[in-house]
């Protein structure tokens, strides 16, 4: 029988050597969440499919041909999320959290799944971080969300990102906006492709989304939808920007930002990097105030955004922003000898139980072979347990960048007390090799 040695197309692994990046991030994510008063929300990552084709919207390239639906046992059909805000909203209304004082503030860490061809920055799996906010129709909460955004950039230092808004207004003003967008695409309808024919009587905005390059020149000349915006939609488009304005946010007013998603209304945002190719976009989101209502609820404002991680590390290492490599093992405890090897092993579990990382030899190696391993875990200090150490209750603490050893008693709360104060002392570097 052949190995199965292969990945499925679009996925990739995160090895052990790289995990330290994205639990760094997704640290960070949660850091500048609680500071904005959110906490985290997790659902399921199938859920029925009528939810994404209500929600995410049916005429978008999404839901007509990216989505992995199949049919369960029970003849149900369901779908792998292929985006987080979705499955959230759904949790909203079924719980009832529209009950909670209001605004709702929830984030998630999710993996999602669409079928498209695989590129850098694009995957079949890839892993989003999103906030919704639910419960509040003011201006003012559009700003903070695209501020949170940024301070994430910030913390990391992330450079050149231009941050890019628009307003796609409401569904009453949209109604004129549909029908000038359908009038002038109707005279290109010979030449647009097969999709976007039936977009053109469904949905004219998604023409704007379409990837084929030539409707893509078509829609560069078509109607902009602020030309059309009722007054509620320009005042509060406005006030964003007033409120951007008042955090010192730099940013420039795109007309031809329409979303990938049905469900967005009034103001939509992007985060645009130029050093990740065709694949721009390291965030966006945007407000989608009818989107309970779409789903059967009364109806409840709301807006999110969802930044893909994938894309992130990407604009990271054009960047050459480092991320910090993890603490090396803080102590490698050699053993000659049984009993050595189980004191050692004894030794290790109450280093570990004290919050420091400690190592010693699981395999069944020599001394030799012991210490190069040490070595190659850049092992902070080592220590070699015999007969002679444990007949004496003491033995030699090596410190392996310096050289410089000392005699440590092997009595455990001695011995606790004085390596924290030999670590407390030092500064240690990580090699740059790990």
């Amino acid at each position: 029988m052949a190995l199965i040695v292969k990945k499925p197309r679009g996925t990739e692994d995160v090895l052990p050597r790289d995990s330290y990046r994205w639990q760094f991030l997704e640290e960070l994510f949660r850091q500048e969440a609680r500071a904005f008063g959110y906490r985290e929300i997790r659902t399921p990552v199938f859920e029925h499919t009528n939810l994404f084709e209500r929600g995410v919207g049916d005429t978008t390239d999404v839901v007509q041909k990216e989505m992995y639906t199949f049919d369960t046992k029970g003849g149900d059909s369901v779908t792998l999320r292929p985006e987080g805000t979705a499955g959230a909203a759904r949790a909203v209304l079924e719980h009832g959290l529209f009950n909670d004082p209001l605004p709702i503030k929830a984030y998630y860490l999710v993996s999602c799944y669409r079928y498209e061809k695989p590129q850098a920055g694009r995957l079949r799996e890839f892993h989003q971080f999103g906030m919704e906010c639910y419960g509040t129709k003011h201006p003012a909460a559009d700003a903070e969300m695209i501020a949170a955004v940024k301070s994430i950039f910030d913390r990391l230092g992330v450079r050149g990102l231009k941050l890019e808004i628009n307003s796609i207004g409401c569904k009453a003003c949209r109604d004129d906006y549909h029908r000038a967008l359908h009038d002038y695409f109707d005279q290109y309808r010979d030449e647009l492709c097969d999709d976007c024919k039936e977009r053109l009587e469904r949905n004219p905005m998604r023409l704007l989304d379409c990837k084929n390059d030539h409707d893509h020149e078509i829609a560069a000349s078509a109607p902009t939808v602020l030309e059309y915006l009722c007054d509620e939609c320009r005042e509060h488009f406005e006030q964003v920007q007033h409120y951007l304005d008042a955090a010192g946010i730099r940013y420039t007013v795109n007309p031809r930002i329409v979303r990938g998603l049905d469900y967005y209304s009034k103001t939509v945002f992007e985060f645009i990097s130029d050093d990740i190719g065709a694949q721009s976009t390291v965030c966006g989101g945007g407000r989608y105030d009818a989107l309970i209502e779409d789903l059967g609820g009364n109806p409840l404002p709301a807006l999110g955004f969802a930044l893909g991680i994938e894309r992130l590390l990407l604009t990271l290492d054009a960047q050459r922003i480092e991320i910090p490599a993890p603490a090396p093992c803080e102590l490698y405890i050699g053993a000659m000898g049984d009993e050595a090897s189980r004191r050692a092993f004894a030794l290790c579990m109450q280093l570990r139980q004290a919050g420091i990382c400690a190592e010693c030899d699981v395999v069944g190696r020599g001394l030799r072979a012991q210490m190069k391993y040490a070595d190659k875990l850049h092992a902070r200090y080592c220590m070699v347990l015999g007969d002679n150490e444990l007949a004496q209750r003491s033995a030699k603490l090596k410190n392996m960048l310096t050289g410089e050893q000392e005699e440590i008693s092997l009595d455990f709360d001695a011995f606790l007390s004085r390596f924290a104060a030999l670590s407390a002392a030092e500064n240690y570097t990580i090699p740059e090799e790990m």
